[in-house]
């Protein structure tokens, strides 16, 4: 991966609830076709970044550039997460979110309906996305029926729907069994190779070193540290911040 195509620059993001930062004068780079790990101990920040990047919140202070321009101004309308969306801003959550009356097809179909210019384009986008993520035999069982790591992927199709350039990914990998861990991986490096751009927000560290072409690492809000993930996390600031003293890469 080369460095060379900003996709998103946070510069000096600042946001507090009641008095408290939860980001703090945070900066980072996302460069387009990479897959970047944000980590750090829960409560440092990272999810409240993506939700200042995706539009949940509005910063403080700092600024958001999108592809090397400032695509995301300060008016109440553009601040929307849908409007982000429709940028090319996709993200999945911590906890999946479908439609839970809707089956796998359904689910995935309304979201296509939205942001493609009709619906025969809608519809032949779901089937790609089915076939991608390997839905064939599911796609019309209702959500309810899913086991966990499947309505991940399922959100991950989802957003795959909106015909996303950056797909940020909140802790997917939240208990799933090192097999289901493995295809989710798999599912990613698909997603990364179709040109999409990762930003992947993980705790299992054997995942993040064996995705990830370089992390970035939070602390209390803060930037702490940045690289190639076995350097970093050799790094004695980030093992007694975060990963621990018995920890081994």
């Amino acid at each position: 991966m080369s460095k060379v195509n900003p996709v998103i620059e946070l510069k000096g993001l600042d946001k507090s609830f009641n008095g408290v930062h939860a980001v703090n004068s945070f900066s980072m780079t996302l460069y387009e076709g990479e897959i970047l790990g944000l980590i750090g101990p829960n409560g440092c920040g990272k999810s409240t970044s993506v939700n200042l990047m995706t539009g949940v919140y509005t910063q403080d202070s700092g600024e958001i550039i999108y592809y090397g321009r400032d695509g995301i101004p300060h008016s109440l309308k553009d601040q929307s997460p849908a409007n982000r969306a429709m940028m090319g801003m996709g993200r999945t959550f911590q906890t999946p979110k479908p439609f839970s009356d809707m089956t796998v097809f359904e689910n995935i179909y309304t979201v296509a309906m939205l942001y493609n210019k009709s619906l025969k384009d809608a519809r032949a986008k779901t089937d790609e996305i089915i076939e991608f993520v390997g839905f064939n035999e599911i796609a019309k069982q209702k959500c309810t029926k899913l086991p966990i790591e499947k309505r991940k992927w399922l959100d991950m199709a989802r957003v795959l729907a909106i015909n996303p350039r950056v797909l940020m990914l909140d802790e997917c990998l939240a208990g799933l069994t090192p097999s289901e861990i493995d295809e989710s991986l798999e599912i990613v490096r698909k997603i990364n190779s179709q040109g999409i751009t990762i930003l992947f927000i993980e705790h299992v560290m054997s995942a993040v070193t064996n995705l990830c072409e370089r992390v970035v690492v939070m602390l209390e809000g803060r930037f702490l540290n940045e690289g190639v993930p076995a350097d970093v996390m050799k790094e004695p600031e980030v093992i007694r911040a975060y990963l621990g003293e018995d920890y081994q890469l």
